[in-house]
């Protein structure tokens, strides 16, 4: 910025000092240039020309002083022929228009806002231009006054135009490099969000269930060694989650729970939801009594649903786990020709809970859980239990469609 400010200081200088040296070229006379009405003249066009300095900020100003000059001279000499135009300044060097006008009609084309008001002012100075020459004596005149003017004014509007279009495409250029930037930016925060999801669903899972399994093993070992070892294991997954909270909230966009990718193997051959005997049995490993019950045929979910209704399961049971100690837990699968049911209960607590345990994660599971369902027109509800069996534990429930195409179906009909 302050070299392209330097640069117009300096064209402007240039300009100024061009129209001072033919100020003083056309002037000249034989007679001595301190003469009353020479000396003045020549005086008031340097003045004149000086005025140049300001053709960026005031482009219509210093235009139309050059006009009243003009104006002025042809005015003076009208009436009192000679009485400016110092005696044998011969009609070939155009006393009547200052030679700073040039300059301030293309100036007032280039930065003036008001291109109108610089028409008026060019037309101005060249009908004074024409006015002020005897025809048909000196008919070649009001040619050239045309051209004295209009040249420069149609010089400006070129260059005005050319400086329009440039800074068009570089304000093109550089939304489509911010575009582009943003573009870049949001991709690496989605998958920046779904790190946070997969490092959430499964490195915490098994953390957490790492922690637990010390703990009940320093509880239930009757070797102070295998007590303190397994006090030392429990610490430090504690710690571990902690840290792994801390990266996840690092990780964690907007988009949390991103689904999988929509590639011909997620929409492949109908499945079943994978491990979930497997996700049951590591929670009675740490001493959670947890009740499975399926009903209806397992094999009819798209393998992206399938994998989905996996989590919610792993999901609930993690939490049961973390904030519900001493609870037992019940896990309901109803396949559907049209979708899944998956609810997961748990009764309250009979422990205290854990503080590092309970903490421990980033605290955006039910989140991440709803906005997975949710890409894949799902819904969760999750809250209070309030069936009788289960009163002040917790309630976990999920609608899943059977695949993708019934998926799209339901998400048109919503919005129709």
């Amino acid at each position: 910025m302050d070299t392209a400010i330097r640069r117009a200081a300096v064209e402007d200088v240039c300009v100024t000092a061009a129209a001072v040296f033919i100020s003083v070229l056309v002037m000249r006379v034989p007679t001595p240039i301190l003469e009353p009405l020479g000396g003045a003249t020549i005086t008031a066009q340097v003045a004149l020309a000086g005025c140049l300095l300001w053709r960026r900020r005031a482009p219509l100003t210093v235009l139309w002083i050059a006009t009243l000059a003009a104006a002025s001279i042809t005015l003076a000499e009208t009436v009192s022929p000679g009485s400016l135009v110092p005696a044998g300044l011969g009609p070939t060097r155009l006393p009547w228009i200052p030679p700073a006008a040039p300059f301030a009609v293309y100036s007032a084309m280039v930065y003036g806002r008001d291109r109108r008001t610089a028409w008026v002012a060019a037309l101005v100075l060249t009908v004074l231009g024409w006015h002020f020459w005897d025809a048909p004596a000196d008919a070649r005149w009001p040619v050239q006054s045309v051209l004295f003017i209009g040249g420069p004014a149609l010089l400006g509007l070129y260059v005005a135009a050319r400086q329009r279009l440039l800074g068009s495409l570089v304000d093109r250029a550089e939304r489509a490099e911010r575009e582009q930037y943003l573009l870049a930016e949001r991709v690496l925060a989605e998958e920046r969000s779904r790190v946070a999801a997969e490092m959430h669903d499964v490195v915490t899972h098994r953390v957490s269930l790492m922690v637990l399994q010390a703990g009940a093993l320093r509880v239930s070992s009757a070797n102070e060694e295998v007590r303190l070892a397994a006090e030392e294991l429990r610490m430090t997954g504690c710690r571990a989650l902690e840290e792994l909270r801390d990266l996840i909230g690092l990780l964690h966009g907007t988009a949390v729970g991103v689904v999988d990718d929509l590639s011909p193997e997620a929409l492949g051959a109908p499945t079943a939801v994978p491990n979930l005997a497997a996700l049951v049995d590591e929670s009675r490993s740490v001493g959670v009594r947890v009740e499975l019950l399926e009903e209806g045929s397992p094999a009819v979910l798209a393998p992206i649903i399938a994998r989905t209704a996996h989590r919610v399961v792993q999901e609930a049971l993690t939490n049961v786990r973390k904030h519900a100690p001493g609870a037992s837990a019940q896990v309901h699968v109803r396949y559907l020709p049209t979708g899944v049911r998956l609810s997961v209960r748990n009764t309250a607590p009979t422990r205290p809970v854990d503080s590092a345990l309970s903490t421990a994660g980033s605290g955006s599971g039910l989140t991440g859980l709803r906005q997975r369902i949710e890409l894949i027109n799902g819904s969760l509800q999750a809250g209070p239990a309030r069936d009788p069996a289960h009163v002040g534990g917790f309630h976990v429930e999920a609608c899943l469609p059977a695949d993708i195409a019934v998926a799209e179906t339901a998400g048109s009909s919503r919005e129709s």
